[in-house]
C-alpha cells in the first residue's frame, strides 16, 4: 500500500470585535470557507462554540508526503496570523 498521512491541526483564534455569537459565526464562516477553497481541507468549530470571542478549529489534511501535509498547516497558520479580524494564539499539529 501506497504511504498516507494523514494530519490534524488545532488553531485557536480571538475575535475581540464579536459581541454576539452572530458575529462570530459570521467570521468563522468567512474563515472556514476561505480555508476549504485555498487549501482543500476539511475544517470544523471544534471547542468554545458557546463564546463569544474564541474561534477553536480543527482542520484536517490527508497526503501522500508527510512533509505536504506539515508545509500545507504551515501556510495556514501563516494565513490566520495576518488575519484582519481575528487574532491567531496559537496552534497544534499532529501528522499520522
Amino acid at each position: 500500500m501506497d504511504d498516507m498521512y494523514v494530519g490534524a491541526m488545532r488553531v485557536r483564534l480571538i475575535v475581540r470585535e464579536s459581541h454576539s455569537l452572530k458575529d462570530k459565526r459570521q467570521v468563522l464562516n468567512s474563515i472556514r470557507d476561505k480555508l476549504r477553497n485555498n487549501f482543500n481541507v476539511s475544517v470544523a468549530e471544534v471547542d468554545e462554540q458557546e463564546n463569544r470571542q474564541m474561534i477553536v478549529l480543527g482542520v484536517a489534511v490527508v497526503g501522500n508526503e508527510s512533509e505536504h501535509v506539515r508545509s500545507t498547516f504551515e501556510k495556514i497558520a501563516q494565513a490566520l496570523r495576518v488575519h484582519p479580524v481575528a487574532e491567531f494564539v496559537d496552534h497544534v499539529i499532529e501528522v499520522y
